[in-house]
């Protein structure tokens, strides 16, 4: 099963109480569709870039949650009942991606692709002309 996170934008005066019964409910479907919430996050209130308009005026805050889940794929279709939920401003299904960085990414077939970059040296004249460049530059002091 993919993990997915579902942003909830609650209306700025919504109580805390109404706000965990909400995000109860939405683990309770995941639960029920043999889906597992693995994580809940709540970031507070929060001012928006705009005001989102709803039918009873525009709301410039809001408070954000972030549930993060273990679901089916067809998690996304059934959550469309939160359209019609008044207490919410916005809501937001994302599958997190798998993501690789390093040698990880390469793989096992490419574990050895850096072997193939050669380690470049100077030429011994270059580091002969770098020694005499540091006497070069030599400040006496002499008072």
């Amino acid at each position: 099963m993919p993990l997915y996170d579902c942003m909830l934008l609650f209306k700025p005066h919504v109580r805390k109480e109404a706000l965990i019964d909400l995000v109860a409910r939405v683990g309770k479907h995941v639960y029920r569709r043999n889906g597992i919430v693995t994580d809940i996050k709540s970031f507070g209130k929060i001012q928006l870039g705009y005001g989102v308009k709803k039918l009873d005026g525009r709301h410039y805050q809001g408070q954000l949650m972030q549930l993060s889940m273990m679901a089916t794929p067809e998690i996304n279709k059934e959550l469309h009942y939160l359209n019609k939920e008044d207490r919410l401003l916005r809501w937001l299904l994302v599958k997190q991606r798998v993501t690789k960085f390093g040698l990880d990414f390469l793989g096992d077939e490419g574990r050895f692709e850096l072997s193939k970059f050669s380690q470049t040296r100077k030429p011994d004249d270059e580091d002969e002309l770098d020694e005499e460049d540091g006497e070069e530059y030599e400040v006496n002091e002499e008072e």
